[in-house]
């Protein structure tokens, strides 16, 4: 692990070059399912990161539902330091029937070479640092997909490719067609799947790990409450973990894990991002935030220190993680 000029440690994601800030910053809450957009405080949070020294920008084709807004803010907001960040985007769906989105998977080769157009003009740059298949497509051969990647990496439009949600099958056989330089799936104290079969995949690979929702979708910021109270536009009204039965379980945990960070002199979200980063230097957790303030608080956890007895005491509190499945079943990944 070395350290950036704003003295956030940086790591290694993947064998082909790719160095990132410990901790990037998830766009997603800006634009869509934590409540109404805001493009001016997401361009100020951009912004802020980068002050602060991350340098990981994770955006994605869906989180502008088709109309390019979420990368359009990413890159209104890095206009000024483009070479400086790392943009890393997704394609993977078919976004032009409304009442599918996000559930209609499209990785066609002609499909991404769009989507990558599309990316391309409304980030306002020339070249995508991180190029992912957001979903695996049951219907597109991974290795149509990584040949296409590694197409577009070859014309310099992309420089590293990636994937997300994918099992260890899936995995390899990209890998074998093109290198791939870091997997994205959803991992936290609070979701733990990873840790059995694709962890050891994308480390015997040399593949890096990015861990998305790594605040439980912002269950680990401590300041929750039941889904009922949530805005039908909010996807923590719909979440399995903020139901009755699961969300009293879940509350009940991260109170004590808040009072183990209060031990420590430190905030839950930061025991929760520490305790990622504790869990190898090829893991860099993207938490996304509105806030300058938790911005800041989040960054400040790539300098926490855990003991193993703190490590050991998450466990006790979150053994196999949280009450609740992460998506409804027509959602959950194929390797799941």
């Amino acid at each position: 692990m070395t350290q950036n000029g704003n003295s956030i440690p940086t790591r290694q994601l993947g064998g082909q070059g790719l160095e990132v800030s410990a901790l990037g910053l998830g766009t997603m809450g800006i634009t869509l399912a934590y409540g109404a957009a805001d493009e001016d405080g997401g361009v100020a949070t951009i912004r802020r990161a980068h002050e602060l020294g991350v340098n990981l920008i994770d955006t994605a084709e869906l989180y502008g539902m088709g109309t390019g807004s979420n990368e359009k803010i990413v890159g209104r907001a890095v206009k000024g330091f483009r070479d400086e960040v790392v943009i890393a985007t997704k394609f993977g769906f078919d976004l032009s029937d409304p009442a599918k989105l996000g559930v209609a998977l499209d990785s066609r080769p002609g499909h991404i070479r769009e989507v990558t157009d599309n990316s391309l003009r409304y980030l306002d740059t020339d070249y995508i640092d991180v190029l992912y298949q957001h979903r695996v497509d049951p219907n597109v051969p991974i290795e149509e997909v990584a040949g296409t990647v590694g197409e577009l990496i070859a014309e310099g439009k992309v420089r590293y490719f990636g994937l997300s949600e994918a099992g260890p099958d899936t995995i390899r056989r990209a890998h074998a067609v093109h290198p791939v330089s870091v997997l994205q799936t959803e991992y936290s104290v609070f979701e733990r799947a990873v840790e059995n079969d694709v962890l050891p995949v994308v480390r015997e690979l040399g593949i890096g790990f990015v861990a998305y929702s790594p605040l439980g979708r912002g269950f680990l910021t401590s300041e929750v409450k039941p889904a009922a109270e949530y805005p039908e536009n909010d996807m923590r009204r719909h979440d399995e973990r903020w139901q009755p039965g699961n969300y009293e379980k879940n509350a009940a945990a991260i109170r004590e894990l808040a009072a183990l960070a209060d031990s420590k002199g430190i905030k839950v979200t930061q025991l929760a991002l520490a305790w990622l980063l504790a869990q190898g230097p090829d893991i860099v957790p993207i938490p996304g935030t509105r806030s300058p303030k938790r911005l800041a608080e989040n960054v400040a956890a790539a300098l926490v220190e855990l003991t193993p007895a703190d490590l050991e005491d998450v466990q006790q509190v979150l053994p196999g993680g949280a009450a609740g499945a992460r998506y409804n079943e027509a959602m959950l990944p194929d390797w799941q």
